[in-house]
């Protein structure tokens, strides 16, 4: 598609912020008025149409992507997608250790065990940790502590965490990465420890690291966004 506007700014409406071209409001995929809760997710918004040339590539529209999401999908049934979020704190990556004495359960204590003591002090839950694959139930008042949680995100909030919980396999990281400030280098080290370990022990092949930087983007696009999106986030 050949570039069709002049001008992409983010402007001020009754419910957020829009991104116009050249005074029209963006819509979502979906035929939704695209309006955003924070000024500087709409800044970068316009900067990415800003950024096209004269054929605009659909694949460079990252935060547009996930906005639509946002507001097509999670608004939509945000009910649904929390309780999807909830199904991987069942089965959380963090939980599951290799055999005590093994050195990757040493990497596991050494990377993770942090960030679970972290979600459990910051949420006030208790996660049961697992010697092996075979799936144990987390506690319910675990998961009733978690789900209020999820009820306090917004549509914005939600879609960043889907993407970020469904990369790490993970929700304690998921919830970290949506903290100020958040370190989302360290917490996709963390994320795919046991990819990593498997290349360290087998070797590393040139299609699997190019699909690891791909997510490993994907994670840092989330992560970006949610911070954009955030109530009250300025732009530096």
């Amino acid at each position: 598609m050949k570039r069709f506007y002049r001008e992409a700014k983010a402007a001020p409406v009754d419910a957020g912020w829009q991104v116009q071209l050249d005074g029209r409001g963006v819509k979502t995929a979906g035929g939704n008025q695209q309006v955003v809760p924070a000024q500087p997710l709409a800044a970068a918004l316009a900067a990415e149409w800003a950024a096209q040339e004269e054929t605009i590539v659909p694949a460079s529209f990252v935060l547009r992507d996930m906005a639509d999401y946002a507001i097509d999908v999670v608004a939509s049934d945000a009910a649904a997608v929390r309780a999807t979020l909830l199904g991987f704190a069942e089965t959380d990556t963090l939980c599951y250790r290799a055999e005590p004495g093994e050195p990757l359960h040493a990497r596991q204590l050494e990377r993770w065990e942090p960030l679970l003591a972290a979600a459990e002090a910051g949420h006030g839950v208790k996660f049961e940790r697992i010697i092996g694959i075979i799936h144990r139930s987390q506690p319910p008042e675990t998961l009733a502590r978690l789900a209020a949680r999820l009820a306090q995100l917004d549509p914005f909030a939600l879609a960043a965490l889907h993407t970020l919980t469904s990369l790490a396999a993970s929700l304690v990281i998921g919830l970290a990465a949506l903290e100020p400030g958040a370190d989302a280098g360290a917490l996709w080290i963390a994320a795919e420890l046991e990819e990593e370990w498997q290349a360290e022990q087998w070797g590393r092949d040139a299609e699997a690291e190019e699909r690891r930087a791909r997510r490993a983007a994907a994670f840092a696009n989330a992560v970006r966004f949610a911070a954009l999106a955030r109530p009250g986030a300025r732009n530096d």
